[in-house]
């Protein structure tokens, strides 16, 4: 009997193991989400089961049953007035290059497509100050978007050296008594020919003291970082215009995304039938449609809100306890917790104007504006944090939002596919060809589609942050009400010239360095 029992114990102790380990085997097939890895591209477990609600349901009722107004709408789309400035980027008899240059200079560029941007036009400022040739500069693979693009693969290279003919001269590739100075060989140990630790900011004459020695002694210098590492104030007016024509004009992308990048405002501009959106000669078919109808016009809006901006903001959007937890984590895994608007409760920050826009917030300032539901909006950005369930609330606003992937097919997209620098030129080149331009937040595709569009008197719209902060917060705010404060606090912020100031980025207030006062 004691035998019996013993085994009928064995048994069901048996079972209930068995019964566990087939537990494990399928609970991750029932919620494989959970399994997934936090990355720094895809919205977090926690978010996607929490479906974030809309925040501002009163506005957003009210946004959805606004009416066309057809003199507002006439006000919204037109020009830019002739605010009297033009682009200048110096004199036409500018002096010949020096015979000898004193050396090679190269430069070591992290950050995304926009800062790397900037960090050409200043390595460009830089050999011009030491009177060194420019090697192409090495583009550093970003930690966040993994692109390993490199600058023949983004920008005209040929069109750049062209265009800076005059000014410095420009190699594709070091001579092969040089091709020891590679990134590789700077990683391995001290190196008397790098110079790491250009201050940021740096002056002109940092770099005549500290620079210009190694390029006599070596005949060659490597600057990495070299991110922000040049001064705006207290240069010649020849090195500020120098840097604003490498901007302007000498950057230029390759041909396939300025081809692609066409198609797109062609097809904006003249929505063709549903046929042709998924042909695969779609980039030969949008060019043959002019004059068939009526060009339309468009807005591109630059939607930010992928996780690490969520998460380094320290903001709350909606998500719950659990979105809060998981931005949290982000936080502590990426940055160990040192963020500073931690430190700030959510309210403070909103009303301080350093929260983000939510892509329903966005939606609700274009309503109140003006902008109606037949408002062709492009969107650029890169993955948002919270996927479609967080874009549903833009999308009812603007029913005719479209982006790369509905109006390009996958045979068209398939050079830009998973390349972040390459798919962030493609906006920038739609945003350059848009009747108005919009972003969510402060950033640095704001800011060099800002100075570049003020650069070209375009109209851009700057949200006013603290109102539009501060103006959330409050729940109890009708629409007239809301709407009346948008449109009093932006009418000064849609593309009036701003002069720039000491400390700030010419690269964003081009005048009146690069332009001149008619």
């Amino acid at each position: 009997m004691m035998r019996l029992n013993y085994q009928r114990h064995c048994y069901q102790l048996l079972r209930r193991k068995a019964m566990c380990g087939l537990f494990v085997l399928i609970f991750p097939l029932i919620f494989p989400c959970l399994f997934t890895p936090f990355t720094h591209a895809s919205p977090s477990t926690f978010s996607e089961w929490n479906v974030p609600k809309p925040r501002h349901l009163r506005l957003l009722r009210s946004a959805l049953q606004r009416e066309r107004l057809t003199g507002e709408q006439s006000d919204l789309w037109a020009p830019l007035a002739d605010q009297g400035w033009r682009p200048y980027l110096g004199s036409v008899n500018a002096p010949s290059l020096p015979q000898k240059s004193e050396g090679y200079l190269q430069v070591f560029l992290d950050g995304g497509l926009n800062q790397q941007r900037m960090g050409i036009c200043d390595a460009v400022a830089v050999a011009k100050i030491l009177n060194a040739t420019l090697v192409i500069p090495h583009l550093e693979v970003n930690p966040v978007w993994q692109d390993s693009s490199s600058f023949m693969d983004i920008f005209d290279v040929d069109h750049f050296m062209n265009v800076l003919k005059d000014d410095i001269p420009i190699i594709k590739a070091l001579p092969d008594e040089f091709s020891w100075s590679t990134r590789e060989y700077y990683a391995t140990a001290i190196r008397g020919t790098r110079i790491k630790r250009a201050p940021v900011h740096a002056s002109a004459n940092w770099y005549l003291e500290n620079v210009f020695p190694v390029l006599q002694s070596n005949g060659i210098a490597a600057i990495s970082p070299f991110s922000h590492r040049l001064s705006f104030d207290n240069l010649p007016s020849e090195i500020q215009q120098l840097r604003c024509k490498v901007n302007f004009k000498a950057l230029v992308f390759v041909p396939h995304i300025r081809a692609l990048g066409d198609a797109l405002v062609h097809r904006l501009t003249y929505p063709p039938g549903q046929s042709q959106a998924s042909s695969t000669d779609y980039l030969r078919e949008t060019t043959d449609q002019n004059g068939k109808q009526n060009p339309q016009k468009f807005v591109v809006l630059h939607l930010r809100f992928d996780k690490d901006m969520a998460a380094h903001s320290a903001c709350d959007f909606g998500g719950g306890k659990a979105e809060k937890l998981a931005l949290a984590k982000y936080r502590q895994t990426i940055w160990q917790g040192r963020v500073l608007n931690s430190q700030f409760t959510d309210k403070e920050l909103r009303s301080q104007g350093r929260c983000p826009l939510t892509p329903e917030e966005i939606g609700l300032l274009l309503a109140a504006l003006g902008f109606d539901n037949n408002t062709r909006l492009y969107l650029a950005s890169h993955k948002v944090y919270g996927g479609e369930a967080r874009i549903s609330t833009l999308r009812n606003l603007f029913p005719l939002m479209e982006d790369k992937k509905s109006l390009a097919s996958s045979a068209e997209r398939v050079h830009i596919k998973g390349k972040a620098s390459l798919l962030a030129a493609v906006d920038y080149h739609v945003g350059m060809h848009s009747d108005i331009f919009v972003s969510a937040s402060p950033g640095n595709m704001h800011n060099a589609l800002v100075g570049h569009r003020t650069f070209e008197n375009m109209k851009t719209i700057r949200p006013n942050m603290v109102l539009l902060g501060q103006l959330f917060l409050n729940k109890n705010i009708s629409w007239s009400q809301f709407r009346q404060a948008v449109v009093e606090g932006h009418q000064n912020r849609q593309g009036q010239l701003r002069l720039r100031k000491p400390k700030q980025s010419i690269y964003t207030y081009p005048a009146p360095d690069c332009m001149c006062h008619a």
